[in-house]
């Protein structure tokens, strides 16, 4: 099956690592992803950053060389970064900034709106939310004013689903990702951003599942295969994340 994975982490213990609430992750290097997931026909990925690497990019330039063509990177930056830095960044396939709201580890909510569309205009790239879908509501006067973004694992939880599907009907895109993390069941909630825009749904493995109460495996690509057609499994699996990463 072919996969443009959206979602997913390399830990590489030879770049900086810090703990995030007392937790530090194990190692998982690009030879350990691209094990995990040799059963799919791999069309490129997203690297994300996580909050145990805080605003190291040294291991993220290391990861994208290493996985080389159709990889491109998500990273936590701080709003004082250079322009030599980000530009550096950006030639090397970096073609969006994470903002960790649910664990913190990226750069503080205050600096999102400017940051955002300071790198929106400068180099395209859009901005990525981890972050309870509870908090969408009181986000949504900031949010408004952020050019082009996404919501990572489904928005988490379920009483914040309809604010989830409001950003939906606005062309947000949301990654069906780590389906364990929410506390609601993924399928109806994919079907339902499905019909609201076909285009939304990014899948990925979100390798390797870090803190997780259930590891990424086989089975999450098999519930989806049994509950979409062939054309939505297409789109879901490879087609929209491989247009909302494309450069240019």
């Amino acid at each position: 099956m072919k996969l443009f994975d959206a979602h997913f982490h390399i830990i590489n213990p030879k770049f900086p690592l810090v703990e995030n609430n007392g937790y530090l992750p194990p190692e998982f290097v690009a030879a350990d992803y691209l094990q995990a997931t040799a059963a799919y026909q791999l069309t490129g990925g997203a690297i994300v950053s996580g909050s145990f690497q805080a605003f190291d990019q040294d291991y993220l330039m290391d990861a994208l060389k290493t996985l080389g063509s159709g990889f491109v990177a998500v990273a936590n930056i701080p709003h004082t970064i250079s322009e030599k830095e980000l530009a550096v960044l950006n030639e090397a396939n970096v073609v969006a900034v994470r903002f960790n709201v649910k664990r913190g580890g990226s750069e503080k909510l205050e600096h999102i709106e400017k940051l955002s569309n300071k790198l929106y205009e400068e180099y395209g790239w859009h901005t990525e939310l981890y972050i309870d879908s509870n908090d969408l509501k009181d986000l949504r006067p900031v949010l408004q004013n952020i050019p082009k973004f996404s919501i990572d694992h489904l928005g988490l939880s379920k009483d914040g689903l309809d604010d989830l599907y409001y950003w939906v009907e606005q062309g947000v895109k949301v990654k069906a990702t780590g389906f364990s993390r929410t506390d609601f069941e993924p399928i109806p909630v994919m079907k339902k951003i499905h019909q609201i825009n076909p285009h939304a749904l990014l899948f990925g493995t979100d390798l390797p599942s870090t803190r997780a109460a259930v590891p990424f495996s086989d089975k999450d690509v098999q519930l989806i295969a049994d509950n979409f057609s062939t054309d939505d499994l297409e789109q879901i699996m490879y087609k929209n994340a491989e247009a909302w990463y494309r450069r240019g």
